[in-house]
């Protein structure tokens, strides 16, 4: 891990950067790192082959950070780091932890800050023994704890905050579904939420399986429960949303408003970042 803690910053987007810093020294940068050209980009004019992008998606469970942060990190090249996955592989390992963190997670609380730290420790050291550079982290830091423990592990470029209303995001969190064969990602809540005192209207259409995983989905344990899920938005609330103005505070955070669904968002995340996406290009449907 010390090559990740030694390595200089670079972050990508003017539209975003307006957002998250002011200073000439980080506006330089920025318009400098591979992130903000792309892979062929930096070749082309000959920068650096520096370490790739360090961000954090923040946001309330159901918001979709896993779906965007997956997509970064094939664009930019760098490892997608999903804590809420670390967690259910060791949920389904034979590992004596895994008995305490059931109860956590199927009460819908916080599993504890020594536990994730050392789960995401253990993946950032592997990922380094095998030659990874950077990542996109997914469901950390959830506390300021844990925000300062992570500056002590890594220079974060970047903070995402992807944004929703409450009541899209229960809804999108009750109608999670994954196929436990291929591992997809589903959703069979159509969010169609009228606008009105200054909120824009919200349509996110059924992610719908294809005909081979149809008989094959099941349901997250955290989002069976319409209880549990709403315990899970108020802990976030309450305990979360500190983070953002952690890391507001440092220059770093970009907010992002989800206007839609994933086409639509997509793309203006793109914008946001200054990032081009050749496969959303050639289709409009992605």
């Amino acid at each position: 891990m010390a090559a990740l803690i030694r390595s200089g910053r670079s972050v990508g987007g003017s539209a975003a950067r307006r957002r998250i810093s002011s200073s000439a020294a980080a506006s330089e940068a920025w318009d400098r790192s591979p992130a903000s050209l792309g892979r062929e980009g930096a070749a082309e004019i000959g920068v650096p082959a520096r370490r790739g992008v360090r961000w954090v998606f923040l946001g309330c469970p159901g918001v979709g950070k896993g779906t965007y942060a997956s997509r970064l990190s094939q664009l930019l090249g760098v490892p997608h780091v999903a804590m809420g996955d670390l967690v259910r592989d060791e949920l389904a390992s034979p590992a004596p932890l895994a008995k305490e963190l059931a109860g956590i997670v199927n009460q819908g609380k916080l599993v504890p800050d020594e536990i994730i730290v050392n789960l995401l420790s253990e993946h950032l050291k592997n990922g380094e023994a095998k030659g990874e550079s950077g990542f996109i982290l997914d469901g950390f830091p959830r506390t300021i704890r844990q925000a300062e423990i992570l500056e002590g592990v890594a220079d974060i470029d970047l903070v995402i905050n992807l944004k929703l209303r409450e009541e899209a995001l229960l809804m999108k969190c009750l109608g999670r579904r994954i196929c436990r064969e291929c591992g997809g990602n589903f959703n069979v809540s159509s969010v169609d939420i009228k606008g009105g005192d200054g909120r824009p209207h919200i349509y996110m259409p059924q992610i719908l399986p294809p005909e081979q995983c149809l008989s094959k989905l099941v349901i997250r344990e955290d989002d069976a429960d319409e209880k549990v899920v709403k315990t899970r938005l108020r802990i976030y609330f309450d305990v979360t949303q500190p983070v953002e103005e952690f890391y507001r505070s440092r220059g770093k955070l970009l907010e992002f408003d989800l206007p839609g669904g994933i086409p639509e968002s997509w793309r203006k995340l793109l914008e946001a970042l200054n990032l081009e996406d050749p496969a959303n290009r050639q289709s409009a449907a992605l």
